[in-house]
């Protein structure tokens, strides 16, 4: 579904998974700037948006994901996963409830696998759930300037210290991004929210995990899920783990060598030595850390081992560390700095 702001001056397409989008307007590292220093938003209008109806629909997804939607106060917004009966992740859920409907944002492609498992959860209960990517459009406001309201017309708000996914009519997304602007919001692209996104060391499905990722090795197992909850599809993964092991791999923040020319590729084989230690998930070019990538290598590997992300030399900074598990307090490496939207 391509957006209607790629007709915009100076619009440059994105790729992969990103393609309907514009992966920047002209520049980048401006428009890096803007969300980290200012204000700016991001037309992320390629996620799919679903919306959950019913009187059930709270306990329902408290009954199917990782996270604790039954006491989910209206207007604050959460992270979910669904996981496999192994405790794999299959789906990353981004949602957040009005007092009468759950809206939930995921990553492109994945709406209507996610919609087909909750059909087949249905059973007797009083919910409805939807696909309404063709009708709602997901954009994100970012920077310290962005005013606290979101723009007139929303039907949904999901705000953390990142920034605030606001959910817009996909017929009114134009409209409503131009008024943005002319309040003094920069448009952005996908690229510049890609690179603040790796440096702020969050994981994004499917590019920084594979079909074999656990909650505990990306550090979802901290923003994602509820430990003290009741039973739900891959949960004794997630406990055995917590109270008796550790994950076989860990999250890590690469920054890369500045000299080299290209990226590494998602899928990169990262090296250590001659043994190849994990793979490469998101890579980009930040306004100011220079190229960064995340990574998901084996939780044996030194924390201060010199590694390879395709080739390109690589220092790590631990984002979820080696101990994790074992009834271990997690404590994510975060950069400093908030991108939350000031609230005035």
């Amino acid at each position: 579904m391509e957006s209607p702001l790629l007709a915009t001056a100076g619009a440059v397409q994105a790729q992969g998974p990103d393609t309907g989008v514009a992966a920047h307007y002209g520049d980048p590292f401006a428009e890096q700037r803007a969300l980290a220093r200012s204000a700016g938003v991001v037309d992320r209008s390629h996620h799919g948006v679903l919306r959950i109806t019913g009187e059930d629909r709270l306990s329902w997804l408290h009954s199917l994901t990782t996270q604790d939607t039954e006491n989910l106060a209206p207007g604050l917004a959460t992270q979910a996963l669904v996981l496999s009966p192994n405790g794999h992740v299959e789906h990353h859920l981004t949602l957040t409830d009005d007092g009468s409907a759950v809206w939930i944002h995921v990553e492109p492609g994945t709406a209507g696998p996610l919609l087909g498992f909750l059909e087949s959860m249905r059973f007797m209960l009083r919910v409805d759930p939807a696909d309404v990517t063709a009708e709602f459009a997901l954009i994100t406001l970012m920077g310290p300037d962005t005013a606290g309201e979101p723009p007139d017309g929303t039907a949904a708000t999901l705000a953390d210290s990142f920034g605030m996914d606001v959910i817009v009519p996909r017929d009114r997304l134009a409209a409503i991004v131009a008024e943005l602007q002319r309040r003094g919001v920069r448009l952005a692209g996908v690229e510049a929210y890609e690179a603040l996104r790796i440096a702020a060391h969050r994981p994004r499905l499917g590019l920084d995990t594979d079909r074999r990722t656990i909650p505990h090795e990306v550090g979802w197992i901290e923003t994602a899920v509820n430990l003290s909850k009741g039973c739900y599809r891959g949960q004794e993964t997630v406990a055995r783990v917590h109270n008796l092991g550790h994950p076989p791999r860990r999250l890590v923040f690469l920054h890369l060598d500045g000299s080299e020319a290209t990226l590494p590729a998602h899928g990169d084989p990262v090296t250590m030595g001659d043994a190849e230690v994990g793979f490469t998930g998101s890579a980009a070019r930040h306004f100011e850390l220079g190229p960064v990538a995340l990574a998901l290598i084996k939780r044996t590997v030194p924390v201060d081992a010199a590694l390879r992300a395709g080739g390109v030399p690589a220092a790590q900074e631990v984002v979820v560390p080696p101990d994790t598990g074992a009834n271990v307090k997690i404590t994510l490496k975060r950069p400093r700095g908030a991108l939350a939207p000031r609230r005035d």
